[in-house]
């Protein structure tokens, strides 16, 4: 079924929306749910509450692009997950993976009156200029939380190519951060 037709349902109110977008994404949203928390039972959890966030956000929203609109949902609700798990003392590949960009993004404690908006519109123009093979392992690592070797194997790269290759490209989001007025 279409994204356009799996909408539809949505705005009707039919429960077969659910399943259509389970039919159509639901390995997806458990990729990207298992790449955070590492474990089946919290991403299929993640999976069904992201569902129910569609559920509740359409109507009113209509998105642009439904599946780019599930993932995020996914992301977020388990990168909360993630954090709860953390306050317990577990650590996974996002964790560690957000402990590097805490290097060079600022928050409220260090930035006071930095949006978080600004800060993603210049991260997101730095990725625009980057070459698409940089870009490409950047998101992998830091919005999928990829782990290096799965990069590695993903791009045919070697894994210090991919650690140098993040490593290089930190070091210019930092100098592009700064040039646009924003740094630790």
């Amino acid at each position: 079924m279409e994204d356009l037709q799996i909408i539809e349902l949505y705005f009707a109110r039919d429960e077969q929306a659910i399943k259509e977008t389970d039919a159509k994404y639901g390995r997806l949203c458990f990729r990207v749910a298992y790449q955070i928390l590492a474990n089946n039972e919290d991403s299929e959890e993640c999976v069904n509450d992201t569902y129910l966030g569609a559920w509740n956000k359409i109507p009113p929203a209509r998105p642009d692009n439904f599946r780019a609109f599930l993932c995020k949902i996914t992301r977020n609700l388990s990168l909360k997950k993630l954090e709860a798990a953390k306050a317990m003392k577990r650590v996974s590949n996002a964790v560690l993976s957000l402990s590097e960009l805490e290097e060079i993004l600022p928050d409220d404690r260090i930035a006071p009156g930095v949006e978080e908006e600004e800060i993603g519109r210049l991260v997101s123009a730095f990725l625009w200029q980057e070459k698409e093979e940089a870009r490409n392992v950047f998101l992998r690592k830091y919005w999928y939380f990829d782990s290096i070797s799965d990069i590695a194997a993903r791009y045919s790269f070697s894994e210090n190519k991919v650690k140098s290759m993040l490593f290089r490209t930190r070091n210019r989001l930092r100098k592009y951060l700064k040039k646009g007025g924003i740094e630790l």
